[in-house]
């Protein structure tokens, strides 16, 4: 039988507060530190990591720290973790997610999550959260965002997980349930059967945004129009080749008055979107999104780069009356959504594959 607790005890400890160090009486995700024992306490599950998939944001700012060595990027997120107790980047306020098989089993957590000790599981937590031990970090892979790590990390009660479906390759399930949020939050946000319903997405060729420009696609049908907006030439042909996005444009998002410009010569001068969908990595890419969106029109910030401070305050100064959303990673649909994307476009299984591998 589970140990007992009080009520209030017990919901703290479903939210992992008793696992934070520092500051006292802060929840885990905000906590500068938390206490990583690799040791499951009554109410915890233990997870033995084999991998890291750090979010976009954090890693292009390590990568770029760092300046692409892998050996110093190695060093720099075990410093990381060893003084947190956590994988939470303290320059973006950023994690990723993880995989891992689990060890030990909390037997609430078993049965909500229905899991059983040997399962494959993807954390839809962010990493954050999650009390992380690194024994070593074996590997970085530049190209995909992935750190292969030895190590354990601790799951809460409150935590959604993920099994790994067994038809998906499982570095593209990884990658995709990193940012699944994004195309289940999208396709709660378009309105398909508005008129002149145009959506644009800026960083459409990354990860998130392929996805979301087929959950855009999915929900809209031959309806509104969809403008990719990215800024890697390369990465555009990706777009290209997945065939759903009415109009291209290559541009760089913080550089905002020249992108509208480049936006404007794409579409013409009914160039403003509905709704904007912001899924870039870099900082500085505010001002451009609320500048591509119509008054009265939708913003879903999703990156981990966003500055809300920023957003909020770069509407006023344009006097611009924007309804601006913050991109949620977590939606009860546990990826469901994302990894059913994969399977309804193969060109996009294929571009991930080609990119995470098999």
């Amino acid at each position: 039988m589970p140990e007992s607790f009080s009520d209030e005890t017990d919901n703290l400890r479903f939210l992992g507060a008793h696992r934070v160090v520092e500051p006292v009486g802060a929840l885990p995700q905000p906590a500068w530190k938390l206490d990583n024992t690799p040791v499951a306490l009554p109410t915890e599950t233990l997870v033995d990591v084999h991998t890291l998939h750090i979010d976009s944001a954090s890693f292009t700012q390590i990568a770029s720290l760092c300046e692409r060595d892998s050996e110093r990027m190695r060093t720099h997120i075990s410093d990381i973790v060893a003084r947190r107790g956590k994988m939470h980047n303290p320059a973006t306020g950023s994690g990723g997610v993880l995989l891992g098989t689990v060890e030990q089993l909390d037997e609430v957590f078993a049965a909500k999550h229905n899991l059983t000790i040997g399962d494959s599981i993807v954390s839809l937590t962010s990493l954050s959260w999650l009390p992380l031990h690194l024994d070593a970090v074996h590997a970085i892979h530049l190209d995909r965002c992935e750190v292969v790590v030895g190590g354990k990390a601790i799951f809460f009660r409150s935590n959604p997980v993920a099994k790994l479906p067994p038809d998906l390759p499982q570095p593209v399930v990884v990658a995709t349930l990193d940012v699944a949020g994004a195309p289940a939050r999208v396709a709660t946000l378009a309105q398909p059967g508005q008129p002149q319903q145009r959506v644009t997405v800026l960083g459409a060729g990354g990860t998130a945004g392929l996805l979301t420009l087929c959950a855009l696609r999915q929900r809209l049908r031959t309806e509104g129009q969809i403008i990719a907006v990215e800024y890697s030439e390369r990465v555009l042909q990706d777009v290209a080749a997945l065939g759903v996005a009415d109009v291209l444009v290559q541009g760089d998002a913080t550089r905002p008055l020249e992108l509208v410009e480049r936006v404007r010569a794409a579409c013409g001068s009914d160039y403003e979107a509905n709704l904007t969908i912001n899924v870039v990595n870099v900082p500085e890419t505010e001002l451009a999104t609320i500048l591509l969106t119509r008054p009265e029109g939708r913003i879903l910030f999703f990156s981990m780069a966003t500055s809300f401070t920023t957003a909020a305050l770069g509407a006023e100064g344009m006097a611009r009356p924007v309804e601006m959303h913050i991109g949620n990673g977590y939606m009860p649909d546990h990826g469901a959504v994302a990894l059913q994307l994969l399977r309804d476009y193969p060109t996009l299984k294929d571009i991930f594959v080609r990119r995470f591998g098999e």
